[in-house]
């Protein structure tokens, strides 16, 4: 009778099963060397909807890739007597050390403001926190700048035509990882959008480690500081002294 019962019950309960994704990478580890020169990440994976029916609308993808966050200070220079100085400054305390975000369309199409600020989906929707008592109108301006930087130097890219969705149910999509990308833990968050709304989410960890003599140089400067201070101290003496007798001998 409970065999019965289940089996009668389980249409149902298929039909009430919320949608959900499925994501893998290319690469769930990312190592820099001596020769690295930026890497090429594959975000890709299934949508799964109740009973399999696939609606006849096409879905909206939103993968956002982001790295370490870290206080950040900005400054800005002006002429004073004849000599650049640093006038004025604000500090962020939450700025990612490397942000990607890829969507099938414009951001402004998939949802409203409040949607896209929630999820931080979109550069202009990253919440850096600003830790000041600067005015509103200065505070934007220094953003601006920091961002500009952050773009110029490819840590922060927009996509918004590089989620490509087959037959309503894959998607895939590459985010391009720049050669200076800062070493830490990383999330790969995507996001399904149907009218506006979020209906499903997935997160999946990325590692950004150095290797080889990449890594024993930042394991020594972050475990060993003493030591290593004194080694590259030592190592600029001689390289100084190896110049100078070059010289010399010419």
């Amino acid at each position: 009778m409970r065999a019965l019962f289940a089996l009668l019950l389980w249409p149902l309960l298929v039909a009430a099963a919320p949608t959900s994704l499925i994501t893998a990478l290319s690469q769930s580890r990312i190592d820099i060397n001596t020769t690295f020169k930026g890497a090429d990440l594959l975000v890709f994976g299934a949508i799964q909807y109740p009973a399999g029916a696939v609606p006849d609308a096409p879905p909206d993808i939103a993968i956002v890739v982001r790295g370490p966050a870290e206080p950040v200070t900005v400054r800005r220079k002006a002429r004073v007597a004849g000599i650049w100085l640093n006038t004025d400054r604000i500090r962020f305390e939450s700025v990612p050390g490397f942000y990607a975000v890829a969507t099938t369309r414009p951001i402004a199409d998939l949802a409203d403001d409040r949607t896209t600020a929630i999820y931080e989906i979109g550069i202009s929707n990253l919440q850096l926190s600003p830790a000041s008592g600067a005015s509103e109108g200065e505070t934007r301006a220094f953003e601006a700048g920091l961002i500009a930087a952050k773009r110029k130097a490819r840590l922060f890219v927009e996509d918004t035509r590089a989620v490509t969705v087959t037959g309503g149910v894959l998607y895939r999509a590459r985010i391009a990882i720049p050669a200076i990308v800062p070493v830490g833990d990383y999330t790969a968050e995507i996001h399904l959008i149907r009218k506006g709304r979020v209906i499903a989410s997935s997160s999946v960890p990325i590692s950004i480690g150095k290797s080889g003599f990449e890594r024993w140089i930042y394991v020594m400067a972050q475990q060993h500081g003493l030591v290593y201070g004194i080694a590259a101290v030592v190592a600029a003496l001689l390289a100084g002294l190896a110049a100078s007798l070059i010289m010399r001998n010419r």
